[in-house]
Formats: C-alpha cells, sequence, structure tokens
C-alpha cells in the first residue's frame, strides 16, 4: 500500500473561503446532539409535542429535516450518467454482498456476544443491523467526496431490497438461524406496508425532487449554469437539514438516553465496533478490487449506515415506545454519528493509498477542504 495519493487543492486556500458552518461542521454536530439531549432531558414536553405528529411513522420535524437534508445531495447527482454505476457489476454485487450477508450477519453475532443476556436490546440491535441506510449515508459519502452517483444507485437498490428483503431476514435472524443454533427466538410482525412507505417517502420524494430540480434547471440554461449557481444556494441545505434532524431525533429520545446510561453504553460498545468494522472492511475490499477511492468510498459509507428511522418505527410498532428494542433503535444514531463523522475523516487520509482517483478535478466538500491532505 505505498502507492502514491492522488493530488489535491491546497488546503489552506480552500479552508479561508468556507463559511464559519463548514469549516467547524464537527463541532457543530456534537452542539446539535448535545442540544438535542439536554432539550429532551430539561423539556420533555418539547418530545412528547413531536412524537405526536407523524410521517410514515417516523416523527413529522424528523421527516422534514430528512427530506431537507436529502434533497440538495439528491439536486447534485448527474443522473444520465448512473448508468455507468448499474454496468459496473463488480461495485453492485460488493454492495448486495456485504449490505445483505455480511453486515446483518455480523450484527447478528455481535449481538448476541455483547447482550446474550438482555434479550430486548439484542433484538433491537438485530433490527438495526437489518436496516440499510437510505438516508445520511448520502451526507457522509458527499462529505467524503465519494461517487454521487454511485451513491445514488446504491441507496435505490438497497431500498428494493429493503422493502422485500427486511421481514425476511427479520425472521430468519430472529428465528429460524437462532433455532438452529439452540438460542433463544423472538417473534416479530414486520410491516411490509410501513416498510414500503418509509422508503417511497424518505427516499422517493427527495429523489424526485431532486431528479426535476437538475433536469429542469439543465434544460433551461445548461449544464455549466446549473452547477455553478443552483447548486452552491442549494447545497448547504443538506447540512442545515442534518444538523435540525440531529437535534430533533435526540430531543425526541433525550430523557430516556439519559435515564438510562448504562443500559446505553451496553448497546453502544457493539454498535461501534460495527460501524467502524464494517468500514473499514469495505474499504479493504474496495482497495483490494481496485475500485478506486471514489466507489471504494461509496461501498463504505453504503455498507456501514443504518436506517435508523426505519428500525425505530419497526421496533415502535412491534414492540412498543418504551421498549427496550425500541432504546436499542434509539441509541443507533447516538453512536452513528458521530463515528461516521469521523470515519468521514478517516476516508479522506485514506484517499494515499488509492491511484487514479479524480478527486482533485472535482469541488471539495467542506470537510474534505479542511482535512490534512498532508496526513
Amino acid at each position: 500500500m505505498s502507492q502514491s495519493a492522488p493530488s489535491v487543492p491546497d488546503a489552506s486556500a480552500v479552508v479561508a473561503k468556507l463559511s464559519v458552518l463548514d469549516r467547524f461542521l464537527p463541532v457543530w454536530i456534537i452542539a446539535a446532539m448535545g442540544l438535542g439531549l439536554a432539550l429532551g432531558a430539561v423539556v420533555p414536553q418539547v418530545g412528547v409535542a413531536m412524537e405526536s405528529m407523524e410521517v410514515a411513522g417516523v416523527s413529522l420535524p424528523i421527516a422534514v429535516g430528512l427530506l431537507i437534508m436529502m434533497y440538495p445531495v439528491l439536486a447534485k447527482v448527474r443522473y444520465n450518467e448512473t448508468g455507468r454505476v448499474l454496468k459496473d457489476k463488480k461495485l453492485v454485487i460488493t454492495s448486495l454482498l456485504i449490505n445483505w450477508v455480511l453486515a446483518p450477519a455480523f450484527m447478528f453475532v455481535l449481538a448476541w456476544v455483547f447482550l446474550a443476556d438482555l434479550p430486548e436490546y439484542r433484538t433491537g440491535l438485530i433490527i438495526v443491523g437489518l436496516a440499510r441506510c437510505i438516508a445520511m449515508v448520502l451526507i457522509w459519502n458527499d462529505l467524503a467526496c465519494g461517487d454521487r452517483e454511485a451513491a445514488a444507485v446504491l441507496v435505490a437498490i438497497n431500498s428494493v431490497f429493503q422493502v422485500f428483503m427486511f421481514g425476511v431476514l427479520g425472521w430468519f435472524y430472529l428465528q429460524v438461524l437462532p433455532s438452529w443454533l439452540g438460542l433463544e427466538t423472538t417473534s416479530a410482525e414486520f410491516s411490509i406496508v410501513a416498510i414500503t412507505v418509509s422508503v417511497l417517502v424518505f427516499l422517493g420524494i427527495p429523489l424526485l425532487a431532486g431528479y426535476l430540480t437538475r433536469t429542469l434547471g439543465e434544460r433551461a440554461r445548461g449544464r455549466e449554469w446549473y452547477e455553478a449557481k443552483v447548486l452552491p444556494k442549494i447545497g448547504p441545505w443538506a447540512l442545515y437539514g442534518l444538523l435540525f434532524t440531529i437535534v430533533v431525533l435526540f430531543a425526541l429520545q433525550g430523557e430516556q438516553v439519559l435515564s438510562s446510561p448504562m443500559d446505553v453504553v451496553r448497546i453502544a460498545v457493539p454498535l461501534l465496533v460495527y460501524f467502524v468494522v464494517i468500514f473499514a472492511a469495505s474499504m479493504v475490499i474496495g482497495w483490494m478490487l481496485r475500485m478506486g477511492y471514489e466507489r471504494t468510498t461509496t461501498l463504505s459509507f453504503t455498507a456501514a449506515g443504518n436506517n435508523f428511522e426505519l428500525a425505530i418505527a419497526v421496533s415502535i410498532a412491534t414492540f412498543g415506545a418504551t421498549s427496550g428494542q425500541a432504546l436499542a433503535g434509539v441509541v443507533g444514531p447516538l453512536i452513528e454519528v458521530p463515528v461516521l463523522v469521523a470515519l468521514v475523516y478517516v476516508a479522506l487520509w485514506a484517499r494515499r493509498f488509492f491511484t487514479g482517483s479524480n478527486i482533485a478535478a472535482k469541488q471539495e466538500s467542506p470537510i474534505a477542504a479542511a482535512a490534512p491532505h498532508s496526513l
């Protein structure tokens, strides 16, 4: 792994042009988490009010935040180039194997290793492992300068698989496999309708909006105008939506999280192991298969991220809002958000091990620009 790194723009020159929001993004994410937890603990009525309004089984404010967060990223995708991603059978097949075979199986193992004596948390963790990410992964991928078109395609594929496979895999990992291994089984009913609605709302709406924005914008004034004038105006809203979603999400569950600190730690440890190992394994696999930095990064984030909105909604609908399964789902983003932000930096550092990267030709993300390229 002694290959030279691709050239990148001078970091100090780019950082000087960044807004305060962009330059200190990790700080704002941590602050948003803290604000949300504080709101949920000090003013629990806020969480109750937000939870009473739902869209597709998810709090309306969270739904709004997710849509605002995803729309700008999907408006950046060059949809006329997505066909080349589908032709890349190596990427598509590898992504499917990691997302739907390796990752759920690894989460199952971690759940039984770390939470064998806590069946509710164990079940909740397994459900989190089955919910493949269709939302925030686009943000992490964009910040790490991954392949936007590949991310859009892999997210769409995961969405289709989620509709058809979530219930089947839930039945397999909660009943069939434990029975084969002589372990305790868990009964759970998964609503295919609820899963389908979740995918259509949280992916379908911003995907359609992003596609129409780019298509109509390019048709009216051309690609150069669209990417130079339109994208800079709508781009920052992805980060605004991300921060808003984090505040609302943690406000909803702040009291529950703070009231059970040791339970949160027990759940957090296997989640931390899961995110780091799956991400690292995906990066190594992509490097070994010579996929290049952009697609390897996309592969890694789509594999490591999870659809915690769906996991929480399924756990609440199946086991109740105050269940241990629901708490396990809540702890998911508590660990996922800071860990995947850290992994963005890891991915950017790992560029040095890839050749043939065209990152230098792209506009750098806030984190990419601020990252120390000399690492």
